[in-house]
């Protein structure tokens, strides 16, 4: 394959994921009536190990949102008594994020609708399919975190002026 034609592939390709997590959101939104985030929330806090909750330092890292964004949506769930805020037992600082015996009730609630969701959107791919897709995403994922590229010139400063 030409320089060319491999650019081309990975430009079609990367647009392609921008599309595919933008229609993701939308039909979340749509179909579901709450946000990727907030159904990432959940699920993440509905894991067997965490009924104690998780920091929200933690929790940032483990759905790769910032923290801007995390904060807006738990306010959010906070009011609808899906989620609570507690003091962290071993830092008085730090804050465990929790769901509520009313959130764990309506995260049971959506599992049918989840389901159906997941077996609509992958009724084009057989199981092998699925299971390389999953297995191309995790390489590609691992693959993006480990991007640096040298600063363009002339943009340090300003890349630095985003940074604080």
């Amino acid at each position: 394959m030409t320089d060319n034609a491999s650019k081309g592939v990975a430009n079609r390709l990367f647009f392609r994921l921008f599309q595919t997590g933008n229609i993701l959101q939308r039909q979340v939104q749509n179909e579901m009536g709450i946000s990727t985030v907030q159904w990432a929330v959940l699920g993440a806090l509905s894991r067997p190990g965490y009924e104690q909750g998780i920091s929200f330092n933690q929790l940032t890292e483990y759905l790769v949102v910032s923290r801007q964004s995390l904060d807006g949506v738990l306010k959010r769930m906070e009011r609808d008594n899906h989620v609570l805020r507690v003091p962290h037992p071993d830092d008085g600082r730090a804050r465990l994020v929790q769901l509520t015996e009313q959130g764990q009730a309506y995260w049971e609630t959506l599992q049918p609708r989840i389901y159906a969701f997941y077996q609509q959107a992958l009724s084009g791919m057989g199981f092998d399919d699925s299971v390389s897709l999953l297995h191309f995403l995790n390489k590609l994922q691992a693959d993006l975190a480990k991007v640096q590229l040298e600063p363009l010139e002339g943009h340090e400063q300003e890349q630095e002026q985003q940074l604080q």
